[in-house]
């Protein structure tokens, strides 16, 4: 069985720079993180394969340098890596992100062993899009059923059951077959740091292979800004209005004067 991670490498908050041009994130020459929630769904692959046969197999769509995050998940203690790379798929919105791994996971099944059952496990969201729409957006690429806020997980042969947040203080349980899709937050766990051994293993360089837009066979017209169906128009940081004000007083006394700042501001 092989159990494929998403993973993506996001620019530190405060380094985030926009093309002017083209309104996406400028990724190449700045110093970059593997997405939080994916270090979550990372480890979530390494405690199963901890428990079962399983294969750990990271995937990543990026310029050269997300082979970066592919290593530092190996080091972790993923088997090998994927990194989906080229010009063409420079731009991708969430759709056209899908599409190009989809193709690449269905490569690899079918080079291997296209009967053989698996397992996606995607962080809930990326710190810089914050869209949440990949993991939803791939499993309809795959044709398989998803399951969100996954909080825990048991695999039994070749079925799930999880355990997924539903509200606020409710829990559901959901059992499906494999293949499937899950996405996790960062409560699900806390990822592990990488071992000397695992760091060694890192380096080896046949553990991460490069995929080009030609070697997944991918349509022109669906990668990339061809195959983004949505646009940035303009992004820009908020100005910030008014002064902030710091209310003194026992309690009932700023209350009372935060309840009239308010309708004075006519908030309610």
């Amino acid at each position: 069985m092989k159990i494929f991670v998403c993973v993506k490498q996001v620019p530190g908050v405060s380094e985030v720079k926009i093309d002017p041009n083209t309104n996406t994130l400028m990724r190449e020459g700045v110093e970059s993180i593997i997405n939080p929630t994916d270090r979550n769904a990372i480890e979530l692959a390494l405690k199963l394969k901890e428990k079962h046969r399983v294969e750990v197999i990271v995937l990543s769509m990026g310029p050269p340098q997300a082979e970066v995050a592919l290593r530092e998940a190996i080091a972790m203690g993923a088997d090998k890596g994927f990194l989906l790379t080229d010009r063409a798929f420079a731009g991708a919105d969430t759709l056209a992100t899908s599409y190009t791994l989809s193709l690449a996971i269905k490569k690899i099944l079918k080079e291997d062993n296209p009967e053989e059952k698996y397992l996606v496990i995607c962080g809930a969201q990326a710190i810089d899009g914050d869209t949440g729409q990949v993991p939803p957006e791939l499993a309809e690429e795959l044709g398989i059923p998803q399951i969100t806020y996954v909080l825990n997980i048991d695999l039994n042969g070749d079925k799930i059951v999880v355990e997924r947040a539903f509200r606020i203080t409710e829990i559901v349980i959901i059992e499906t077959q494999l293949p499937a899709l899950i996405s996790v937050y960062k409560d699900i766990n806390k990822p592990r740091y990488p071992s000397m051994s695992g760091i060694m293993k890192a380096h080896e360089k046949t553990r991460v292979k490069e995929l080009n837009a030609s070697l997944l066979n991918a349509g022109e017209s669906k990668i990339g800004l061809n195959g983004s169906m949505t646009q940035v128009w303009k992004i820009f940081t908020p100005k910030i209005k008014g002064d902030h004000i710091i209310l003194e007083g026992t309690t009932e006394e700023i209350v009372q004067k935060l309840c009239q700042n308010l309708k004075d501001d006519k908030i309610f």
